[in-house]
């Protein structure tokens, strides 16, 4: 993974020490807090309903162990002793004190961590699969290329002030993990006549205008990845809306000119400047990939796991949905659920951090991986290895068996933290999870991906759920509505509303009769819901929801 050089830390110092001073100013009065806000988003400070927030870049999602101890201090030290991993492989601070963040900052950097363009209408943290490296099937780790985006973008004096918040995520894989297409900018690496490069899809976003991006161009040569998205950027900028913050995004540019036109566009300005970066970006690229030599994997036979598995039905539980098959035999990828049933989705101990890190050091070639499903991956596992690493996620409740199960929900904090959300995202998602762990259902049910957003926004995701619910404030009332058939793979797609919402009390129950209408639709239990959703479409399960609607049409 990437180490900072001299360059980066002198950078990252001066940054926090402009910051400090800026507090200072702050906590004094000499800055309103008007004055404050755009200075303290610079450095991923927002103010929440009750406090400060303090969100922590993960650049595309990778964490050794020292930095993972170094966010549990954090959570220690400054916080209530917990940290919550996002949908953007990031990491929030919920309570901070403002005085505390300059030194929460400088905690940050002396592991290679910062805020920086955590927020603000910039290039946001960029974001990856999180199992490059690691998986079958990929054709190159999409991380150094990352690497070199954020490296770009970090203080680009043009990009700093955009018409609004910009996202990019790369992956090096056919299967779509890291959402591409619900993003400003997806880039998918691909393979032509034995050339690896680009395909290059724009004008993805969700919000509370969903639309799934389009192809910009089909083929794009690793080399022209810099210049094509300074292209991609500028175009933008200059053409995207500024009167109007909900039209702002480029999705609504892309939707309002037409595909083409923003080819066009694209194309003359790449042009322009290609010759403007005179290969200093291909030097950068060959001094970052040196930093993402795989591991040296261990060998090791399969004889301890096999054991394991043959005697002990709660480690065949979580082998069967926690673990991935990994390029190597006899390794592993590990995914460590952040979402015991009833607990909080995505938030971790500072405990449960520093048990995830000494594994990480232990049995995982010091690397961890945050996901976008707000869960930690451990990428490099030897097989002989798990027995031991269940018993240690046992004892810290990190050993819960139901990823992509219903209680491995996305959900944002919603009302409970969020000063922009007209719902409760936590306690709904809570409900969903303590009532099908009650039911023994969700292991029947198998993979189900339900998603929570507490606003129009999205932050949770809810649009690309097989079953999504949005949180609404109707005349005070939280109003739920439900879509179905999202999907945030490769075959993305945005999700078609139920009908009306579902009072707070109602949404759990309505989830159920869902699940209830699946099981009875599904051909067999190896078809999943989307697939029985596909196959039979949304009638059947708006009946179920809407029974009294179907009594008086009858």
């Amino acid at each position: 993974m990437y180490k900072y050089n001299d360059f980066d830390a002198a950078f990252l110092a001066e940054r926090n020490a402009q910051f400090r001073a800026q507090v200072e100013r702050r906590i004094d009065g000499s800055l309103t807090e008007d004055e404050f806000k755009p200075l303290r988003l610079m450095n991923g400070l927002y103010l929440q309903l009750h406090a400060y927030m303090l969100r922590v870049a993960i650049p595309y999602g990778t964490l050794s162990s020292a930095q993972m101890r170094q966010l549990a201090l954090l959570a220690e030290k400054w916080d209530k002793g917990y940290g919550h991993f996002t949908t953007r492989q990031n990491i929030q601070y919920n309570w901070p004190t403002l005085k505390d963040v300059p030194d929460m900052l400088d905690a940050l950097a002396e592991v290679g961590l910062h805020a920086i363009q955590t927020s603000g209408n910039t290039v946001r943290n960029v974001t990856s699969d999180h199992f490059a490296a690691a998986a079958k099937g990929e054709l190159e780790d999409p991380r150094p290329y990352a690497e070199l985006i954020r490296q770009w973008s970090t203080d680009h004096p043009e990009f700093q002030f955009l018409g609004r918040k910009f996202k990019i995520a790369v992956t090096g894989a056919e299967e779509d993990r890291a959402v591409t297409r619900a993003h400003d900018i997806g880039l998918r690496m691909v393979s032509r006549e034995g050339e690896t490069g680009f395909e290059v899809i724009v004008g993805g976003g969700l919000g509370r205008t969903p639309m799934i991006g389009k192809v910009l161009r089909e083929f794009l040569p690793k080399a022209d990845l810099l210049p094509y998205l300074e292209a991609v950027l500028s175009v933008y900028n200059l053409l995207g809306r500024r009167d109007n913050k909900y039209k702002a995004r480029i999705k609504i540019t892309v939707q309002e000119n037409g595909i083409d036109k923003i080819r066009d566009l694209v194309e003359e300005r790449f042009i322009e400047r290609r010759a403007q970066f005179n290969g200093a970006d291909q030097e950068l690229l060959e001094e970052i990939k040196a930093h993402f030599t795989p591991p040296a994997l261990r060998s090791g036979d399969t004889a301890a796991y096999d054991a394991a598995y043959d005697s002990d039905p709660v480690f065949r539980a979580w082998a069967d949905t926690n673990l991935s098959a990994h390029r190597n035999e006899d390794h592993a990828i590990v995914t460590i659920s952040v979402k015991a049933h009833g607990a909080t989705p995505g938030d971790a101990t500072a405990e449960q951090m520093r048990v995830m890190a000494d594994l990480a050091q232990e049995f995982g070639y010091d690397e961890l991986r945050i996901s976008h499903q707000q869960n930690v991956i451990l990428p490099h596992v030897l097989k002989s290895d798990l027995p031991a690493i269940h018993a240690r996620l046992k004892e810290v409740g990190l050993a819960t068996a139901n990823i992509g199960l219903i209680s491995d929900i996305i959900a944002c904090p919603g009302m409970d933290y969020c000063a922009l959300a007209t719902a409760r995202s936590i306690p709904v998602a809570q409900d969903i999870a303590t009532r099908f762990e009650e039911l023994k259902l969700e292991h029947d049910v198998g993979h189900l991906q339900i998603k929570i957003s507490g606003c129009i926004n999205a932050c949770g995701h809810h649009h690309v759920g097989h079953i999504g619910i949005l949180g609404l404030d109707r005349a005070g009332v939280e109003n739920y509505q439900i879509t179905l058939g999202g999907d945030a793979t490769e075959t993305a797609a945005i999700g078609t509303r139920t009908g009306p919402g579902f009072a707070y009390d109602e949404i759990v129950p309505a989830v159920e009769r869902l699940i209830g209408a699946y099981l009875e639709l599904r051909t067999d239990e190896g078809e999943t819901f989307i697939e029985t959703y596909r196959r039979v479409g949304m009638e059947p399960f708006k009946a179920v929801l809407y029974p009294e609607a179907r009594k008086k049409v009858a």
